[in-house]
């Protein structure tokens, strides 16, 4: 059962923004979800520290669930360990000594001091489920969107105060399922080279419970941006010959 008709929403956002991309639902679950397949990929043998998973990284996740929905288990995770703190499935004292993290360290990428202060999800969950927003058949708690500079634009207009994070790019799930608030990403090198994500593009992860007044507000903005267009490009005109 669900108390949206996230189909409409779907479809609202994706005029509103001009996405390209399908908005994709993430539903943290208490126990694995009947009826919904498992990510079905192979794991690959495990880093001498013992880490595997389904992809190279949760956020390669984002990826797959715009055509179909699936769930997954904390294991299908486990290669790499800074998303698998911030979805909670692994607290930083049981991941610190993998390589991953120490190559992260080392390299200056992020440090010891700032590791604190990275947003995680507070239960760990018994399993994850993505897919498009338009096929959910439950409540998720998170909607991510992929962005553009433009739209992001948008959205910032329609937040004034937005959040707007950096790496890990994967914490703005969090910051969205366990503060309710709404925060974009300028993303991360370690997930751009692990997705594929084109350098055009941003991501944004909006509480699945505040989407219809995200929407409410992007009619307000998107006509306030349609006249501002419209004088903008009347004006030019004086300048083109």
């Amino acid at each position: 059962m669900t108390s949206q008709d996230w189909r409409a929403l779907d479809r609202d956002l994706r005029d509103a923004l001009g996405l390209e991309v399908a908005p994709i639902a993430i539903t943290f679950e208490t126990a694995p979800p009947s009826g919904v397949p498992a990510f079905d990929a192979s794991m690959p043998a495990a880093t001498e520290d013992g880490r595997t998973g389904r992809v190279p990284a949760g956020c390669v996740f984002w990826m797959h669930s715009t055509s179909r929905t699936f769930s997954t288990l904390p294991a299908d995770h486990g290669n790499c360990s800074v998303g698998m703190m911030t979805h909670g499935l692994a607290t930083m004292d049981e991941v610190a000594g993998n390589a991953d993290v120490a190559a992260l360290l080392e390299s200056g990428w992020v440090t010891m001091e700032q590791v604190p202060q990275i947003p995680v999800v507070s239960q760990k969950p018994a399993a994850i489920t993505y897919g498009p927003l338009a096929d959910t058949s439950r409540d998720p708690d998170v909607v991510m969107i992929r962005v553009t500079g433009r739209q992001l634009m948008v959205l910032s207009d329609a937040f004034p105060g937005m959040r707007i994070e950096g790496k890990p790019q994967c914490h703005i799930v969090a910051v969205a399922k366990e503060q309710g608030e709404m925060a974009a990403s300028v993303g991360c090198q370690l997930s751009r080279v692990r997705t594929g994500m084109p350098n055009s593009e941003m991501t944004c992860a909006v509480p699945a419970a505040r989407l219809p007044e995200l929407i409410e507000r992007l009619a307000v903005t998107s006509r306030a941006d349609q006249a501002v267009a419209a004088y903008a490009s009347a004006d030019a005109r004086r300048f083109r010959g």
